[in-house]
């Protein structure tokens, strides 16, 4: 696993192609940010809780839960305690950079289309002065960007989810969610970004999820559900390298897809739902922004469902 902290592990001169794609995805990012999603952001991840400021004398009307006893005894007149809400909070994106991400069917491919949805909760986190960090994972963890807070180390997140080159091809998340409890010492929000097709990972997601905040990202293209008839196909996997050859003109065909495709979906949503995990799906030919904006509008008024006590 590589740590972007480490400087043997330094990327090398950036090609201006990249440099263009990364600022393309800041401008358009950082406009859904300021215009749409701050507000809501702010509303939703409310930070860890409340901080001690300061007290002050009693005035009529404030609530005597809050009184400090102790500085009241010496005073000889009532006192309250003030709190402010402790707003700093840290935000972990997982994103999965295995083989299936380079599938699309649209103008976008699954990877490009996670870099810039990463790319609105990482500018929405720093504009609200929050912490944000990168954990690149395939079959394994591929590298961990500790959090932080700025504006280039949100372009660095983009830069590095656009341009990593991973070393395996297949998608396991057990580790990313192991290292995530290994290294997140205090409460945070951790969006799992991912196809979601891997083995069972129900075990590490309830640890996690005690403790954080998870929300899981499931990236989906139709064309890996619904089949266009167009006759013979040699299909590969892009995580296993398997090659078959599909008939795509058979109804029965294109019926077995659907019903595996269905009942992994129905596995995932059981997981999640068991470990009190929300769900945001995204198309990656369509637009990231309504589902985004139907979470925000889902989670407004009650606290995160992850880290419960």
């Amino acid at each position: 696993m590589k740590r972007d902290n480490d400087p043997q592990q330094q990327s090398p001169a950036i090609p201006p192609e990249i440099l263009a794609a990364v600022r393309r995805i800041e401008i358009r990012t950082r406009r859904m940010v300021d215009e749409v999603f701050s507000g809501e952001y702010h509303s939703v991840f409310r930070g860890r809780g409340v901080e001690f400021r300061e007290v002050r004398e009693y005035v009529p009307g404030d609530d005597v839960r809050s009184i400090d006893w102790n500085v009241t005894a010496r005073a000889d007149a009532p006192f309250v305690k003030q709190f402010e809400e402790e707003r700093e909070l840290t935000v972990m994106l997982a994103a999965d950079v295995s083989a299936s991400g380079r599938f699309g069917s649209g103008e976008r491919t699954k990877a490009e289309t996670a870099a810039e949805l990463c790319g609105v909760l990482a500018f929405a986190a720093v504009s609200n002065k929050d912490k944000v960090g990168l954990l690149l994972f395939s079959d394994h963890v591929e590298k961990y960007i500790p959090p932080a807070k700025g504006r280039s180390h949100v372009l660095r997140i983009i830069r590095e989810l656009l341009t990593y080159n991973p070393t395996g091809a297949g998608t396991d998340l057990d580790a990313p969610l192991q290292l995530v409890g290994r290294v997140l010492k205090r409460k945070a929000t951790v969006f799992l970004v991912s196809d979601f097709w891997a083995g069972d990972f129900s075990s590490s997601l309830r640890t996690v999820s005690r403790r954080h905040d998870c929300v899981a990202v499931r990236l989906r293209d139709p064309r890996e559900v619904e089949l266009p008839d167009v006759g013979l196909v040699a299909w590969r996997d892009a995580e296993t390298g398997q090659e078959i050859l599909v008939d795509t003109g058979s109804a029965a065909v294109r019926d077995q897809l659907r019903e595996r495709a269905q009942r992994h979906d129905r596995r995932l949503e059981r997981t999640l739902r068991q470990s009190g995990v929300d769900l945001v799906d995204v198309d990656s030919t369509g637009s990231y922004v309504d589902p985004l904006h139907r979470f925000f509008a889902a989670r407004a008024g009650r606290r995160p469902t992850g880290g419960r006590r």
